[in-house]
């Protein structure tokens, strides 16, 4: 059924009222659709850690009540008078972020997550006209269009909406620094990030090293296409891979030994984070120094980045593992994900709200 565009649309919704609180069934109400909104009907979201970071508050400045989610997949419900680039029944998704300012540098050049106005997020955001934002834990959700992208139809719904944010979190660096043919680059982290990284480093052609706490999630590694495995807590496995890798992706939530990850970079080598711990880490600038290494981090990618990566993830068949859950059962997976009790993604079915 489409909503008259003159009508804001009612929703239901899972929120937070406030830090580490439950979440509760509630209702909201999105915008009505302007000349350029799309209104999808929300079919699967993905649970991602940066929602549990963010509805504990523990990175600060949550917003509550809060709707977390920002891993979207579902179906243009209504388009508004001069969308172009979507029709209703169209199967799309919807990531980190729903506006940036398009003005600026970075928005020009495709990077939108950099937008120097500040990029407004899927949720715990405020948009330009000062509202705060909801994410995906909802049945509905009005996005302009230009931060909308196509989920290829070989892709299931449900694997793909945790792409949206894992998907395109690990694709972009990897692209960014170059992984592929003759690049030894190693994943830290065998969890939602990682299994997913190690999809795409392998199928751009990199040879792949995982990097994990223990051995026992090695034949899922090698699975997904990883070409070694190392246990991070045995102390031989830093002194055997010194000096090993051109790119180190470190996918995980948790503060590290971050000069023994430096020790194993290969001279102009690079540590690019994408997890993000609460506490800040330490590492010593001779590690750097010793080997002109260099320690990043990484941001998601644009949309137009976001598209792309979709379209390989449907062309080389990499798909998230997934475990779908109802409504009822978000508390338990925070929970569940927090242990590291999930092989490998929750994705809340929204049907079940």
């Amino acid at each position: 059924m489409c909503t008259p565009h003159n009508n804001k649309t009612m929703t239901r919704v899972l929120s937070v009222p406030s830090a580490k609180a439950s979440f509760e069934q509630t209702t909201i109400e999105r915008r009505e659709l302007r000349p350029h909104d799309v209104l999808i009907d929300i079919k699967f979201s993905g649970i991602c850690h940066s929602d549990i970071h963010s509805a504990f508050d523990e990175w600060g400045g949550g917003m509550f009540p809060m709707v977390p989610g920002h891993e979207i997949a579902g179906v243009v419900e209504a388009v508004g008078s001069e969308v172009t680039k979507f029709t209703v029944g169209d199967r799309v998704g919807v990531g980190c972020f729903v506006d940036s300012c398009g003005e600026c540098e970075y928005c020009l050049g495709g990077e939108e997550q950099y937008c120097t106005k500040g990029v407004v997020q899927t949720y715990n955001s405020l948009d330009y006209d000062g509202n705060p934002t909801y994410g995906g834990y909802s049945q509905k959700i009005v996005v302009t269009e230009g931060f909308v992208v196509r989920i290829p139809d070989s892709l299931e719904m449900d694997v793909a909406s945790p792409l949206l944010c894992a998907g395109i979190t690990t694709y972009s660096p990897l692209k960014h620094w170059n992984a592929g043919p003759g690049k030894k680059v190693a994943i830290v982290g065998m969890g939602g990030l990682g299994h997913v990284a190690i999809q795409f480093a392998h199928a751009m052609g990199a040879e792949v090293t995982v990097l994990s706490r223990s051995m026992n999630k090695k034949e899922e590694a090698l699975s997904f296409g990883a070409d070694h495995y190392f246990a991070t807590s045995d102390p031989d496995t830093f002194t055997q891979l010194t000096g090993r890798f051109d790119l180190i992706l470190n996918t995980v939530s948790a503060n590290l030994d971050v000069n023994g990850y430096l020790s194993m970079l290969r001279v102009d080598g690079t540590l690019v984070n994408v997890g993000a711990p609460a506490e800040p880490d330490q590492y010593s600038v001779f590690s750097l120094i010793m080997g002109r290494r260099s320690i990043a981090g990484s941001l998601v990618g644009g949309i137009r980045e976001t598209q792309e990566m979709l379209d390989f993830a449907a062309e080389h068949s990499i798909t998230p593992m997934i475990e779908v859950i109802n409504a009822g059962q978000v508390d338990e997976a925070y929970e569940r994900v927090l242990r590291s009790d999930v092989r490998y993604r929750f994705v809340i079915d929204i049907a079940t709200l």
